[in-house]
């Protein structure tokens, strides 16, 4: 009863309202990359010092920035160099966008069930303290 209330509160919506978070989401993500493209994280403390990495610790984000970067700059090994998961999972993260997007565009919102919440939240905590684990071997390929 309640899930049809919201769906047809937010279909009384008007369609630039539901899209405004979008539009906000995706505009912050711009100006990020910009900035990201015209002042390059490569060069030594240019976007300040990562608390992880100061205490001698690669964190899943690590190079994060990094990658950013390299992919505006067309580097997609470099990128991958800097940050793998990162650059790996960007197409979730499109498909994730994409879903929300389309979601609001129609007004019928896009709500994934609980358990898939669920089992994805575990997945994706699971991997990245795999990955952060793997980046921190002595050694490693996968070290920023």
């Amino acid at each position: 009863m309640a899930a049809t209330a919201q769906v047809e509160s937010v279909a009384r919506d008007s369609r630039a309202r539901r899209l405004l978070g979008p539009a906000l989401v995706a505009g912050g993500i711009s100006a990020a990359t910009v900035a990201l493209h015209f002042r390059d994280p490569h060069a030594e403390g240019s976007w300040g010092i990562c608390p992880t990495a100061a205490m001698g610790l690669a964190c899943p984000g690590c190079g994060g920035l990094r990658a950013v970067n390299d992919l505006t700059n067309l580097q997609l090994v470099d990128a991958a160099s800097s940050n793998l998961l990162f650059v790996a999972s960007i197409p979730l993260l499109f498909y994730v966008f994409y879903r929300w997007t389309s979601g609001r565009w129609s007004g019928r919102p896009w709500e994934p069930s609980e358990r898939a919440m669920k089992y994805s939240a575990v997945a994706v905590i699971g991997l990245m303290a795999v990955f952060t684990l793997l980046r921190n071997l002595p050694g490693s390929w996968l070290a920023p």
